[in-house]
């Protein structure tokens, strides 16, 4: 097989231009990196002006013992087995909170 002759990159971009790419690629010119996000609509469409953010819930952050939590998830993954393809640990939450009788609630819980 016959070697080719050539400078290979070297012959396509020049010193300057391969530091100006590692620069602004792989470290930090953030005008240079691509995003996954969407480009914001701007402040005057009316799209933007009409939309509401959703009321009729909140995100919160709550506190679970790590053994609770593989509970919730084998309880959730076998939810799932059964055929509930959209049951979240949120979703089995919301169940519990309406079977849940206070007033058998245990004091020392």
């Amino acid at each position: 097989m016959k070697r080719r002759e050539g400078a290979g990159v070297r012959g396509v971009l020049e010193e300057d231009e391969v530091s100006a790419v590692l620069r602004d690629r792989f470290y930090g010119d953030k005008a240079g990196k691509r995003s996954r996000t969407r480009a914001k609509k701007p402040n005057g469409s009316k799209k933007a002006q009409n939309q509401k953010k959703p009321d009729h819930y909140d995100v919160i952050c709550i506190s679970l013992y790590k053994e609770d939590l593989e509970q919730l998830d084998k309880m959730v993954a076998k939810l799932k087995k059964q055929g509930h393809r959209r049951i979240s640990r949120s979703a089995l939450i919301r169940f519990a909170l309406d079977q849940v009788e206070i007033q058998d609630f245990p004091r020392a819980y």
